[in-house]
């Protein structure tokens, strides 16, 4: 399937140190860039659909950010349900938190439910938050904490986001844990920087990876239409799982699932999906679009190494 969004070339930044490079340059660093941070020499090389790198489930989640009305979300609920998607995909959208209980009753079981944020501790005294408890009491399953909305809109810092995450996980629900640069970030050669010092802030609280999904959303594609090719989203979800490999557990590296965010939509998953190390998405503005949004959930067929 062709890519029809605007990519940026230009945004090669990922190093401090490293060159502004000419195409032919560039495709020769991608290569040497990829050799060396794979996991495992052992994995088969690319072929034109690839197999996931990680050996978690595909996982597509939907970001409806403060989005909708009850008629809306009502039909948005009623496509989600109609439509026919792939078994082998792990499925999640995100309401709004005063829509919550009104998907949890309608939306198939096959769908499960996320907040889009949650409160660092207990409930109580704390106005305008929601606790883990109350998400846990209506239905949810997971919820997205370190969106580069609630960082860069709201405030929120490293600490407080894996503090956030902790207490989600030891209390039953799942984590999307969000990362990602900002433009002025990428063009300086932060790329990895940035990444890895919000991937340690997780990593220094958190219980377990067992119930984490990783989310790289370059934040200068989030809503723009702008969307990193195909080979920039790889190149940073190789090092971030190498990362994981080498301050974590090898183990883990494997087992967690890096998906990409970042103006997904059902003309640019597909291609987006055949690289080894996304394995799925967090899509924004296209989940509320049921019928794009189960286009995005079947490219996992795109995973599918060609016989």
């Amino acid at each position: 399937m062709a890519m029809i969004s605007t990519y940026c070339p230009h945004f090669n930044g990922l190093r401090r140190s490293s060159p502004k490079l000419d195409s032919s340059q560039s495709q020769s660093f991608l290569q040497h860039i990829n050799s060396q941070l794979r996991l495992a020499s052992s994995r088969k090389p690319c072929r034109a659909v690839t197999a996931m790198a990680g050996s978690g489930k595909f996982f597509v989640g939907g970001n409806w950010k403060c989005n909708g009305t009850k008629d809306s979300i009502t039909k948005l609920v009623s496509d989600l349900n109609s439509a026919k998607l792939e078994t082998d995909v792990d499925v999640v959208v995100s309401p709004p938190f005063v829509y919550l209980d009104q998907v949890t009753a309608s939306l198939t079981s096959r769908i499960e439910v996320s907040a889009q944020n949650s409160w660092i501790g207990k409930g109580g005294a704390f106005t305008g938050e929601i606790s883990v408890e109350q998400l846990k009491d209506i239905g949810c399953k997971w919820v997205i904490l370190g969106h580069s909305e609630r960082r860069h809109i709201i405030g929120e810092d490293d600490q407080f986001i894996g503090k956030k995450a902790a207490y989600a996980l030891n209390e039953g629900l799942g984590v999307i844990a969000c990362i990602g640069e900002l433009l002025e970030e990428r063009e300086a050669g932060k790329t990895f920087d940035v990444c890895f010092r919000q991937l340690k802030a997780f990593a220094d609280v958190v219980p377990s990876w067992d119930n984490i999904v990783i989310a790289y959303e370059p934040v200068w594609a989030i809503g723009t239409g702008k969307v990193a090719t195909p080979q920039q989203a790889q190149e940073v979800h190789v090092a971030v799982r190498d990362w994981l490999k080498k301050n974590v557990s090898e183990e883990v590296a494997s087992k967690t699932r890096i998906i990409y965010g970042g103006s997904v939509n059902g003309s640019n998953c597909a291609e987006l999906a055949k690289q080894e190390d996304i394995d799925g998405f967090l899509v924004g503005g296209a989940s509320l679009k049921g019928p794009e949004f189960a286009t995005i959930v079947n490219s996992v067929t795109s995973k599918k190494v060609a016989a």
